[in-house]
């Protein structure tokens, strides 16, 4: 039907949105379910015995009489039905509403600021780019209701008029006296008495007061944390709560991101419903009261970095490790912290476990954008952990990478995805010092390869186990042992150079063994296979490699002489 418009009403509400196919909210406003009607659009309606609204609107805009003459006007009307009676009040509220000219919606840009007939005073538009129209940050509902001398646009709420820019509203607010404090002893009270506008999610006394003292203490006293805290809270622009129909993220002056969104009649930050009063215009921009600080990584220390968060069992543990002084002081480190899943629950503290974790603690403030691979990164237990980057996955040893890095104050938090363990000697040693490998290491001295693997250098080796030297014919076991030549070629078909480390492998991986054959590996179930066979243990670092232990049925061309190739033909037999 001719000039008709959707319009979306929230379901136990009166709140409606005029939407067209720009400005859609699926079905939703701020989580709430809408129900679909349709009105005149904007500057339309119906007469009696016709379909649709075919008439433009004609009547006059005339207020009490107060409009007189052949003037052109803009009204804001609010929503409820005007009184009769117009008191001296009402008439300055009624006349604030107004802008001597007329202003279609379109007109009514964002950021655009009119003088209104009222003490000229201003009124300030944003028209945001999901169609929302603000007006003092009262939204639009019936735009463009055109009348013969002007033209109407429904809105919300009485519009209330702004005199005071942001600096002097938390001045003279007693609810936002510690705020005032901290912006005064960061030197940011110049910033919002200029021209430039902002949104304040302004934290009030409570919110400060929510916080441990002692925290409050050290980020009062750091000008750097304080700064960052208070940056935290503020972001470019102004964004009026009516303006959120959905989550919208938004940049803080301090860089980091807020999730901005609404829940019903309930504004949130980050998904909490933490705005206990919003819209509160002045000149430069708009301040909305929150009741919780927003505290940003870059004021924490590399505890608060890493309290409730995914981290929280390995903070435990460093914790009881006595390693706290280390975790809230001012020294610049890195803390590799694995994930909650990365402990099996079986570790318990003893002093090899608390030798363990200060070698998750690096010295210097590290960025993992930084590493390179190869890079040695030296930890407070005094070892040097290497860095091995991969196309898929930046590792430091066994562990690796598995979310953002979080930087604190001074000092920084790697997210690791297991419980690191530093190498503590070489291939042979670690082959020597692991029971299963005991016939491994016999075959390596007698085909003359203990220095191969006793010297510097980097190797993956994958060491078969003691059970893939059992599961061959005995008479072929006995000639292969005895044979330097052939034991050291089929040893080298075990071995390639390069450290790959479990997270280094993708999808598909080609290695090229010492011995010239190519080695096909494969992740799956986070378990690695090797040529097909499963890796019975992985990542078993080595000063000079890694070691993956590997069962019988290594080698898929079962022409070759292999060690684990022998195995899968006694099973054939």
């Amino acid at each position: 039907q001719p000039n008709v418009c959707a319009m979306q009403q929230v379901k136990g509400s009166d709140k409606k949105y005029f939407t067209n196919c720009k400005q859609w909210y699926h079905r939703k406003i701020c989580g709430k379910p809408t129900v679909i009607t349709y009105e005149c659009c904007p500057g339309y309606e119906k007469i009696s015995g016709e379909k649709g609204c075919p008439a433009g609107m004609t009547q006059e805009l005339r207020p009490k009489n107060e409009i007189e003459g052949p003037g052109s006007f803009t009204f804001f009307e609010i929503l409820d039905a005007l009184v009769s009676n117009v008191n001296i009040e009402l008439l300055n509220a009624l006349h604030y509403h107004m802008v001597d000219q007329r202003l279609t919606s379109e007109e009514l840009k964002h950021g655009s600021v009119f003088t209104s007939m009222y003490q000229d005073s201003t009124v300030h538009i944003h028209h945001y780019k999901n169609g929302i129209i603000t007006v003092n940050c009262a939204r639009l509902i019936k735009p463009d209701q055109h009348a013969t001398n002007g033209i109407v646009h429904v809105v919300d709420r009485v519009i209330t008029a702004t005199s005071s820019d942001l600096q002097v509203m938390i001045d003279i607010e007693d609810d936002l006296e510690t705020l005032r404090t901290a912006m005064a002893a960061a030197g940011l009270t110049t910033m919002l008495e200029g021209e430039d506008q902002y949104t304040i999610f302004a934290p009030t006394n409570e919110a400060f007061n929510k916080i441990p003292a002692e925290t409050l203490t050290r980020i009062l006293g750091d000008p750097v944390a304080l700064k960052d805290l208070l940056k935290n809270h503020i972001i470019k622009h102004i964004h009026c709560a009516e303006s959120i129909v959905s989550g919208t993220p938004m940049e803080t002056l301090q860089g980091t991101v807020l999730e901005v969104g609404c829940d019903g009649e309930q504004m949130t930050l980050n998904g909490k419903a933490i705005v206990t009063l919003k819209d509160k215009l002045g000149t430069n921009g708009v301040i909305h009261y929150i009741n919780e600080l927003l505290i940003p990584d870059s004021a924490k220390t590399l505890l608060e970095l890493a309290e409730g968060s995914t981290v929280s069992t390995a903070t435990k543990f460093f914790v009881d490790a006595g390693l706290s002084s280390r975790l809230t002081g001012s020294e610049a480190l890195t803390m590799l912290a694995p994930l909650n899943e990365a402990f099996k629950g079986s570790e318990t503290m003893s002093p090899d476990f608390r030798k363990l974790l200060t070698n998750h603690i690096l010295k210097d403030q590290l960025s993992s954008k930084s590493l390179y691979h190869g890079q040695e990164l030296e930890t407070l237990g005094g070892l040097k952990l290497r860095v091995f980057v991969y196309r898929n996955n930046l590792c430091i040893e066994n562990s690796c990478i598995a979310a953002h890095d979080k930087v604190g104050r001074h000092a920084s938090m790697f997210t690791v995805d297991k419980v690191l363990v530093p190498p503590m000697g070489t291939i042979m040693d670690v082959l020597k010092a692991d029971n299963r490998f005991s016939m491994l290491v016999g075959a390596i001295q007698t085909a003359g390869m203990t220095e191969l693997l006793n010297q510097q250098g980097a190797l993956t080796f994958f060491a078969p186990t003691d059970m893939a030297f059992r599961e061959m014919p005995q008479a072929e076991r006995s000639r292969l042992l005895r044979n330097p030549q052939q034991l050291s070629s089929v040893l080298r078909l075990h071995v390639a150079d390069g450290v790959l480390v479990s997270g280094g492998i993708s999808s598909h991986i080609r290695l090229l063994s010492l011995q010239g054959e190519k080695l096909e590996l494969n992740m799956r179930n986070y378990t690695i296979y090797v040529n097909k066979v499963p890796v019975v243990e992985a990542d078993l670092m080595a000063t000079n490699g890694v070691v993956h232990a590997v069962p019988p049925g290594f080698d898929k061309d079962p022409h070759k002489a292999s060690l684990v190739n022998s195995g899968r033909r006694t099973k054939k037999q």
